[in-house]
């Protein structure tokens, strides 16, 4: 429930009702405003009908800002699912909603250097992460390792120990232990510049710095040189794994205290995991934060971390638990649902299923193995057996996410179809975490209209192509050879029929 005076609040700025207030207008209602707004998926203040953010399309490499679908609503899935059409889409900037400019773009090279040939980090599919608000198709930002947003010149944020809260809706099943998945304040120089120069929401399992109760993911703080779960440098038993869907998560610090809050952002309410002194390290205690803000890396630029963002705001000010349970109770009647990772002609579980490249040229060639190396053969029903079943696969359930799929060997049962350094192979599962991922590819209607292209799971800028008559996971002008964008939709096209073998 609201508190009264947040109601007060809420009555003399004219919001309309609780359900018509937005998150940032439950924020200034409680004394706290939003100086950093961003999602893809909805408006987060009622009046809001501007730029939510922005996609580039592979075709032509121009741009579309995408809006709400009305003022304080959810975001326009079918113009960018228009503008998108017959070719890939990436998230180029990812607009601020508070009217202070603070928008995040493609994060320059640091610490760390991101993948592209300058430096700079990966931007993100802009269809790897669709979801459903109140029934409404939208888009998140599904973070592969290598892909960062980040503003180091940003209006209003804290710094040093200046106070501040913020929020994070977040995919809890997409997550693993790089460094690091944040969202929030860091250096301005994309380095690390000592303890307690950020302070930022992470979300996984890594354990080199701190950790939470059983084996994660846990809501942490990234201080810098440091993830922390309390005021113990190590670990919070207060802070529980997390096992929603849809995770909401809250950091919030002022001189000598800080807070972790969390819960399902599908329903509840939140709990609070920290609330108390800062860490008993030395640097962070006074904080001196710099103010930038980050998503989907470290301060540094640590590239490593992988995670799925929908919504979250920054404030001025630490914000009260009555306004954070207000948000909270919004973000729930927002409705986050799951909606299909898949599109095209469907495949059937248990089925045996045969991929034919449609390039001129070479499309009476067929996705085969040789041993490991995944390459394309000429094959017909003429064939030998040995080729049929080297080119056959049958369609299993996703190791990694049940809602896509992976393609086991016909001829080495228990080895599937993985994906290892952008080159696809053929390997026996080890029952990692890792290979599970790797091996999970979700089919969509094929960019050059005929058949499916085969997206991969775990990075969804990357597609099935072969290249010279090899197998790749491939990205749209990426930094491979391989990645060549000429042909591209052709290439990453395959007629999927039944199985040779």
């Amino acid at each position: 429930m609201f508190s009264r005076p947040i109601l007060e609040r809420a009555w003399a700025l004219g919001l309309v009702g609780l359900v018509a207030a937005g998150p940032c207008d439950i924020y200034s209602s409680g004394g706290t405003p939003c100086i950093a707004a961003h999602s893809t998926t909805r408006a987060l203040y009622n009046a809001f009908s501007g730029s939510l953010y922005q996609v580039k399309r592979g075709s032509d490499n121009t741009t579309r800002n995408i809006a709400p679908v009305s003022a304080g609503g959810v975001a326009n899935a079918a113009s960018q699912d228009s503008f998108c059409a017959g070719t890939t889409c990436l998230i180029t900037i990812i607009y601020d909603q508070s009217g202070r400019g603070n928008h995040l773009a493609q994060a320059p090279p640091g610490g760390f250097q991101g993948p592209e040939a300058n430096g700079y980090d990966n931007l993100a599919s802009a269809t790897g992460a669709p979801v459903t608000l109140n029934g409404q198709k939208a888009y998140g930002v599904f973070v592969s390792p290598g892909t960062g947003y980040r503003n180091n010149a940003p209006s209003g944020t804290a710094k040093g120990d200046a106070a501040e809260g913020m929020y994070t809706v977040l995919d809890g099943t997409h997550f693993n232990g790089g460094c690091c998945f944040d969202y929030g304040n860091a250096e301005t120089n994309n380095k690390d510049t000592g303890n307690g120069h950020m302070e930022a929401i992470y979300f996984g399992d890594n354990t080199i710095w701190g950790s939470g109760a059983g084996s994660g993911p846990w809501i942490m703080a990234d201080l810098e040189n440091g993830l922390f779960s309390g005021q113990n440098t190590k670990n919070n038993a207060g802070d529980p794994s997390i096992s929603y869907r849809f995770v909401t998560a809250a950091i919030k610090g002022q001189p000598n205290q800080w807070a972790i809050r969390g819960a399902n952002a599908a329903s509840g309410t939140l709990s609070t995991y920290y609330n108390g002194a800062r860490p008993s390290a030395s640097g962070y205690n006074p904080m001196s934060k710099e103010g930038a803000i980050i998503l989907g890396i470290g301060g540094d630029n640590s590239v490593s971390g992988q995670g799925t963002f929908y919504e979250g705001v920054m404030t001025s000010g630490f914000p009260s638990d009555a306004t954070e349970n207000a948000v909270q109770a919004n973000i729930v009647a927002a409705k986050y649902a799951t909606t299909s990772l898949t599109s095209g002609p469907a495949f059937t579980v248990g089925s045996s299923v045969s991929f034919r490249a449609t390039t001129a040229g070479y499309d009476t060639r067929f996705l085969a193995h040789s041993g490991a190396a995944v390459n394309t053969q000429v094959v017909s029903s003429s064939s030998a057996t040995t080729l049929k079943q080297q080119a056959s696969w049958t369609v299993r359930s996703g190791l990694g996410n049940s809602a896509c799929f992976s393609f086991e060997s016909r001829d080495t049962p228990g080895s599937y179809i993985r994906h290892n350094n952008f080159v696809l192979q053929v390997d026996s599962n080890d029952g990692s975490k890792q290979f599970r991922e790797d091996a999970t590819f979700c089919p969509q209607a094929g960019l050059n209209g005929q058949g499916n292209s085969i997206r991969a799971w775990n990075y969804p800028t990357c597609y099935f192509r072969h290249y010279a008559n090899v197998g790749y996971a491939a990205r749209n002008g990426g930094v491979h050879v391989f990645d060549n964008a000429a042909s591209f939709n052709d290439d990453a096209s395959w007629v999927v029929s039944a199985g040779f073998a």
